[in-house]
């Protein structure tokens, strides 16, 4: 294992739920040793409110997650990414941006 924080990508089509409890689960469990992020190929363009009530009641700060693009990914300024993980069906049959590395 590596010294270095792994930067984690979860993707699902609208990232409002899924991919979002995915990014907040790593980010506690992993123990400081994951920058977890996560977004969706067709983005909702809000969490969806179960999902913050969720993580809320499980006293997770809700409030720095957002839906958000893939292509925030994909960019010259996007962090390099370690690990890429699908979260539903329909994100894993679509065809992904390239992430040299």
């Amino acid at each position: 294992m590596t010294d270095r924080l792994l930067n984690v990508l979860f993707l699902c089509t609208g990232n409002s739920a899924r991919s979002i409890m995915a990014e907040a689960i790593l980010s506690r469990e992993g123990l400081g040793r994951f920058k977890s992020f996560s977004a969706g190929s067709q983005p909702k363009g809000e969490v969806h409110p179960f999902t913050i009530h969720l993580l809320e009641k499980l006293n997770y700060d809700a409030s720095r997650f957002r839906s958000k693009s893939w292509e925030e990914f994909s960019g010259p300024d996007a962090p390099s990414l370690d690990f890429v993980f699908t979260v539903c069906d329909n994100a894993a049959n679509e065809l992904c941006p390239v992430w040299p590395g």
